[in-house]
């Protein structure tokens, strides 16, 4: 089946972000990923995904992806049938990774998946005072990390752990948090 065809079929579906490209890496179009999602060895059920960068997007095949905990943190890098140079994965890099909805794995009753967070406002408990955006569920070996984009565009970490992160509402695009003295501030 042609892009084209796979392109035709998902014209009607929903997609939903689970993550993005940050970089090229190689001579033979590999790009390293973040993947924004709790359940393990998600990238390796991948086959195909849409890439969507400036307007631009792509529908590939996931020819190979491959990870190592002690290189790019973790990270998988993907191999994606057509991306097949380092100028071609660079013209990819940034880009959002979508999958269509019926490929998204459903929580179970009560819970969320990371996705349902990506673009939560993350309050204070208690004075709904806004300190940012989720943009990012990352994983570095421990508890996952919020990142967060602030008002003033500052890129925050919070750890994504149930001592900090009390009350969460996927829902209403919500996360209230109580914050350890100075965490801020780091």
């Amino acid at each position: 089946m042609s892009n084209t065809s796979l392109s035709n079929a998902r014209s009607h579906e929903d997609l939903v972000p689970i993550g993005s490209l940050i970089r090229a890496r190689g001579i033979r179009g590999e790009i390293v990923g973040q993947l924004d999602s709790s359940e393990p060895g998600r990238e390796e059920r991948l086959s195909e995904v849409t890439l969507e960068l400036n307007g631009r997007s792509k529908l590939v095949r996931v020819e190979k992806v491959w990870s190592n905990p002690s290189i790019y943190q973790g990270r998988p890098v993907f191999k994606f049938e057509g991306i097949d140079s380092m100028t071609d994965a660079e013209s990819w890099q940034g880009a959002g990774i979508f999958v269509a909805a019926s490929q998204v794995a459903q929580p179970e009753e009560g819970a969320y998946s990371y996705s349902d967070l990506i673009g939560s406002r993350v309050v204070k408990l208690g004075t709904d005072e806004t300190i940012g955006l989720v943009e990012a569920i990352e994983e570095y070996g421990g508890p996952p990390v919020l990142r967060l984009r602030g008002a003033d565009a500052k890129e925050i970490l919070i750890p994504f752990a149930r001592a900090i992160c009390q009350k969460i509402d996927p829902a209403s695009k919500t996360i209230g948090v109580e914050l350890p003295e100075g965490l801020l501030d780091l």
